[in-house]
């Protein structure tokens, strides 16, 4: 199916996740890990959701790939509500939405070669029964879209053979064996060498041109985001605080937490930041809690903004006109 252009290929609307507490002094709550998040994605561009270590990214993106079912709001394909049916229509979307794992050293089989890891992708979302000779035909074509060449180098390595960044791309090339039609990507290049991050990143590049793939680049480093995305969306403890072109987040941000989020940022040619949590070392302050969440904005105790309305309600969100948006008081004004 083609999406329209103006159709997200895959959207989050107003999305919240609650996990229940079952243990522990906090026995009988629920951590509060994404809250009314909408994210929309589109065919042929990546957008980039960047925030701290436990900020919300990879619970939205597993609601994202319904491994986790969403406490309210729903997740829309093709413009259409997904709803857990049966095992064939969630094939069908598990066929158009492939998650790439921030870890390739433990998202592979060590035990299969890669031919095996490979052809049981393509053979398990196979309209018909494919012959092996077409199988391994298009195996070849998968390591050849993911650089991995000459192909016959790579075939029948086991993956405990190969460095981290082929890994990876071995891992890319296994959610392409879906033929989806959005990637994403949790952290792809955060285990790897620096020196081969780049590498990761401009294959992603190179596949939202090539492919007319959506992407979903998630990452604690907005340095990465801004080389590598259209769009950027900014997570702080499960709320989603700001969003624009990479270009507008970068050089114009609006949120308070986006402004520090850059100040702790690296050299802007270097794909990944080093410092896993993403923040310098004289950052005014640390994540709250997501089971006992502050009210309002859950920024506001870190924020030299913040006013009195901060802690009481969350912002409705501000649109600049240009695609820039943000949830923040100091844009919206404080209500009467």
């Amino acid at each position: 199916m083609t999406t329209p252009a103006d159709i997200p290929v895959l959207e989050a609307a107003a999305v919240t996740k609650h996990f229940p507490v079952h243990g522990g002094q906090h026995r009988g709550r629920v951590v509060h890990a994404v809250e009314n998040a909408t994210l929309r994605l589109y065919r042929g561009r990546i957008v980039a959701l960047v925030g701290e270590s436990g900020s919300g990214k990879t619970t939205l993106a597993r609601l994202l790939a319904l491994l986790y079912p969403a406490t309210g709001g729903e997740i829309r394909l093709n413009g259409q509500p997904v709803r857990r049916r049966s095992a064939r229509a969630q094939r069908a979307y598990y066929r158009s939405v492939q998650l790439i794992f921030q870890d390739p050293f433990a998202s592979l089989n060590t035990t299969h070669r890669v031919r095996y890891i490979l052809s049981r992708p393509l053979k398990t979302f196979a309209s018909n029964r494919v012959k092996n000779e077409d199988i391994d035909r298009q195996v070849h074509r998968l390591l050849e879209r993911v650089s991995l060449t000459p192909t016959t180098e790579f075939i029948d390595k086991f993956p405990y053979q190969l460095s981290g960044g082929q890994r990876q791309r071995v891992a890319i090339a296994r959610a392409l064996a879906a033929n989806p039609l959005v990637l994403l990507g949790d952290e792809p290049v955060s285990m790897l060498d620096v020196s081969i991050r780049l590498d990761i990143l401009n294959l992603l590049g190179r596949l939202r041109a090539e492919e007319d793939v959506a992407i979903l680049y998630i990452t604690h480093d907005i340095a990465s985001a801004r080389y590598s995305a259209d769009e950027i969306n900014v997570m702080y403890a499960g709320q989603l605080v700001e969003g624009g072109s990479s270009e507008a987040i970068t050089q114009a941000p609006r949120h308070p937490y986006t402004r520090l989020l850059l100040d702790a940022s690296p050299d802007p040619d270097r794909a990944e930041s080093d410092n896993p949590g993403g923040l310098s070392e004289d950052d005014p302050g640390e994540p709250p809690s997501l089971t006992t969440p502050p009210t309002g904005c859950r920024f506001h105790p870190r924020c030299p903004h913040a006013m009195p309305v901060c802690s009481t309600r969350f912002p409705d969100r501000t649109d600049f006109g240009d695609g820039q948006w943000t949830h923040c008081w100091l844009y919206s004004g404080q209500p009467t």
